[in-house]
């Protein structure tokens, strides 16, 4: 998590999934390649997070979650202002359901899990990007 107006060099990833497993493969994935990471169960948590302050470069965020879901908590981030780059992680792979997705604000969207190459692929997106 970075402060807002804070400059750490490490790119800060928010995961956002009710799936344990995920949220623990993911974190792996991210923290193997130098990111500094954050997990929350639900979109709720995500938005409040946001609100007291926290802020990310970038937010991985499932599509089905209890409480809110993504397509929600994307929706609410983007009205807020967040600009940070929020990816779609869905375990389907429906196109029409990845378009609906997307329309609520993401940047990209993804089949999970991810692998190395999709991360990586988000952090040169990210390097880019800054």
């Amino acid at each position: 998590m970075r402060e807002k107006g804070s400059s750490s060099s490490k790119i800060s990833t928010l995961i956002v999934d009710d799936d344990p497993l995920i949220r623990r493969i993911h974190k792996v994935l991210l923290t193997k390649v130098g990111l500094e990471t954050q997990v929350v169960e639900n979109g709720k948590e995500a938005v409040d997070l946001y609100r007291s302050g926290a802020s990310f470069d970038l937010i991985l965020m499932d599509l089905e979650m209890p409480i809110m879901d993504g397509p929600k908590a994307t929706k609410e981030l983007r009205a807020m202002g967040v600009q940070s780059m929020i990816v779609g992680v869905t375990a389907r792979d429906l196109e029409v359901e990845k378009q609906m997705f997307m329309a609520s604000g993401l940047d990209d969207c993804y089949v999970k899990p991810l692998t190395t190459d999709m991360v990586t692929a988000l952090v040169e997106k990210l390097k880019k990007g800054n």
